[in-house]
């Protein structure tokens, strides 16, 4: 056989079935390193179709009431080993659950006027601080509350 024969053997034979196994390789190639534990795959449906419990349901209801009860249960340890006064466990997360899932978790309906105030009067300090500034670097003097007014609507919008 000469050489030429040979040649022409590769390409008409050996070079088809060597695309075709090559083209298959490349499903094999996106599969290799994934298992049960691959973070590329979508989440398997539970048992109802949904990847979690259905919002609102029971399950939901149940899987909040564990994350805020481990939250405060963590936040009562902390508090407790730097030796400060502990709180009640139960009325913490009692208090939390009946914020519902969309509620500010520090302040209750009660407590929101109080904080209103606390923070209009820490921003009327800052306002007159910046004054201070302003005034030590030679600039005209912002009125307090119209400043305090801009920076509440800032905070509001």
């Amino acid at each position: 056989m000469d050489f030429g024969t040979v040649i022409w053997i590769v390409v008409l034979v050996i070079a088809p079935i060597a695309a075709v196994l090559f083209g298959g390789a490349f499903g094999v190639l996106d599969q290799l390193g994934r298992g049960g534990l691959a973070l590329d795959d979508a989440p398997r449906p539970g048992p109802h179709g949904a990847a979690g419990p259905r919002p609102g349901g029971a399950l939901d209801r149940a899987e909040r009431e564990a994350e805020i009860r481990q939250l405060v249960k963590a936040r009562h340890e902390r508090q407790t080993a730097r030796g400060e006064q502990p709180f009640d466990v139960e009325s913490e997360v009692q208090r939390l659950l009946a914020l519902g899932p969309e509620g500010d978790p520090d302040a209750t309906q009660d407590e929101k006027g109080r904080l209103d105030d606390e923070l209009r009067v820490e921003v009327r300090q800052l306002a007159i601080a910046r004054n201070e500034r302003r005034i030590a670097r030679g600039e005209p003097p912002l009125d307090v509350d119209e400043e305090v007014e801009r920076q509440l609507d800032g905070l509001q919008g």
